[in-house]
């Protein structure tokens, strides 16, 4: 009889405690917090959707040690096995200073460039409420070792990353995109251009999507010159992503393959190339 009276007794209290306007706020409290706007993650897999940056950031105390390769073209056939016996190379060091700020140095083998940028990220869309990312990206570059002044081979390049993932599949994201170059080929040519970058990702597995990017310019451009196109292939394997790609410019900088890209996809200027990227976390967040 005992137990009966415990048991009815610690149902009671309980009872009595759901019951309490404690109880009924810490219920509200956790209503509220589920239909709180998230911010959206992954829009893309990497910090370049190919060549040009994406919306993505690096947390803050993180290194991402970057490696770029561009072959030959492919129109040579056999000759030079489709543009493997060929290639540049572009190593990058970004880091991540704060989770919106991130900072980046790059030494290229194509036209002997070195350059540097900041990112920082404007808006972060939500799941509600807030229906765009945007990021601005300001970037410098020198091209070395052809006999003008250190100023004379200074480019400048400021973006406006604008970007949305729909769903949990297909992310769009334009590039509007000014440049600048001190010195240009010809002097007809503008020292200032103008352009529209367009890209764009869609998922195929947990692991891999396809990527594409587009960056015409808009108005007057450097003579010979064409727009710049990429597809290709993340792979995400651990702490790596492989991206494979397909694409007409040569370089790497936002210099060259903005606004100095003279390869033709209709006259088989295409070229095979590779992103390999590694992430080593060099601050763990406190709390870790």
């Amino acid at each position: 009889m005992k137990y009966i009276t415990l048991l009815l007794c610690l149902f009671s209290g309980i009872s009595g405690f759901s019951q309490t306007g404690n109880d009924g706020n810490l219920l509200d409290a956790l209503g509220t917090e589920k239909t709180k706007p998230q911010p959206v993650i992954a829009t893309f897999k990497t910090t370049r959707v190919v060549t040009e940056h994406s919306i993505e950031n690096l947390a803050a105390g993180v290194l991402d040690f970057r490696i770029s390769h561009r072959f030959n073209t492919l129109q040579n056939g056999l000759h030079d096995f489709f543009g493997l016996d060929g290639a540049t190379t572009k190593l990058m060091l970004d880091y991540g200073i704060t989770d919106g700020i991130m900072v980046g140095i790059g030494r290229s083998g194509y036209n002997k460039e070195i350059d540097g940028y900041a990112k920082i990220k404007l808006l972060r869309q939500r799941t509600s409420g807030m229906p765009l990312s945007v990021s601005y990206v300001g970037a410098v570059s020198e091209r070395t070792g052809n006999g003008y002044s250190a100023l004379q081979n200074l480019s400048y390049t400021h973006q406006i990353l604008i970007a949305r993932k729909f769903g949990d599949r297909f992310s769009l994201q334009l590039s509007p995109t000014f440049s600048h170059y001190n010195l240009v080929p010809l002097q007809a040519d503008p020292n200032n251009l103008f352009a529209l970058g367009i890209g764009g990702r869609i998922r195929l597995s947990r692991r891999v999507t396809f990527n594409a990017e587009y960056f015409p310019v808009l108005g007057d451009r450097l003579s010979g010159t064409t727009d710049a196109v990429a597809i290709g292939f993340d792979i995400e394997t651990g702490g790596h992503v492989f991206q494979l790609h397909f694409t007409n410019a040569p370089g790497m900088t936002e210099r060259s393959y903005i606004g100095e890209t003279r390869g033709k996809i209709g006259d088989g200027d295409i070229r095979f190339g590779f992103n390999i990227s590694r992430v080593f976390t060099l601050v763990r967040p406190k709390g870790f």
